[in-house]
């Protein structure tokens, strides 16, 4: 996405959300979504909170490699490590292998430790780029269960950053709550039917009484057509404390993946 700006890697994704707070870092692509994995852990939690704006998208096709030391076979594996979310994605090989998963921070790590301890009964799950950068043989490529497993990012900054409403698509995403009586959701979320408006994304969160619930939504269009005027006009009778996290264009990958 953005090839010529330097890394800033950070340890956690409240790490990331605080490195473009202060200023270390002009923005913060965070994961949120997999196909495979479904939701990323934590995201959802700090996107309301983070006091950082979504100014893009973008998808990542993931491919899982298994990897070990020159000369292992796969035979000799007993243990593999990885990102968590590796172990989820690639759960029917480990399965059919027999293999024991451990959760490492992450999965070109897993590789670098991998080749520190020298253990030979051990292999990793990362990247084909991992295996070249820590002189690694691939015992088997592309063992993610589905061939469609895909990642959403986003892109998050200090300040929003809202394209111009030219035809473009867009999607804007936003969080509500709502009060905890019948159809109190059927009916903050009618405008958006009616008005034509497509949502793609919705989330919950509960509150610590169990009483009220809060949404994270994402839709398709921008704030400046009447429709979502309208719509956001109707969720405002139902919901309290609407707030716009960002409108930004839609990934090219979207309408390819649709």
């Amino acid at each position: 996405m953005f090839p010529n700006m330097p890394v800033l890697p950070c340890r956690s994704f409240d790490d990331a959300f605080a490195a473009v707070r202060d200023g270390r870092a002009a923005l913060a692509m965070i994961p949120v979504d997999n196909t495979l994995a479904g939701r990323v852990a934590d995201v959802h939690h700090l996107l309301p909170q983070g006091g950082l704006y979504i100014v893009g998208e973008c998808f990542e096709r993931v491919r899982h490699n298994l990897m070990a030391l020159p000369g292992v076979t796969i035979a000799q594996i007993k243990v593999v490590e990885t990102h968590i979310h590796a172990i989820g994605q690639c759960r029917r090989f480990l399965k059919d292998h027999r293999l024991e998963a451990r959760v490492a921070a992450d999965t070109a790590g897993a590789a670098a430790d991998l080749v520190k301890s020298g253990a030979r009964d051990k292999a990793a799950i990362a990247s084909r780029l991992a295996a070249e950068i820590y002189g690694l043989d691939i015992l088997a490529a592309d063992i993610e269960d589905e061939a469609h497993n895909t990642t959403r990012f986003l892109i998050l900054a200090a300040e929003p950053d809202a394209p111009e409403d030219d035809g473009t698509p867009v999607l804007t995403t936003f969080t509500f709550t709502v009060r905890n009586v019948p159809a109190a959701l059927y009916k903050a979320l009618g405008g958006f039917a009616t008005n034509g408006v497509n949502m793609v994304k919705l989330e919950s969160y509960i509150d610590g009484t169990f009483t009220q619930a809060s949404f994270l939504a994402d839709i398709m269009g921008h704030p400046a057509q009447t429709s979502v005027q309208r719509a956001f006009e109707e969720l405002s009778f139902f919901a309290r404390d609407v707030t716009v996290l960002g409108t930004y264009r839609a990934s090219p990958s979207r309408a390819r993946i649709s």
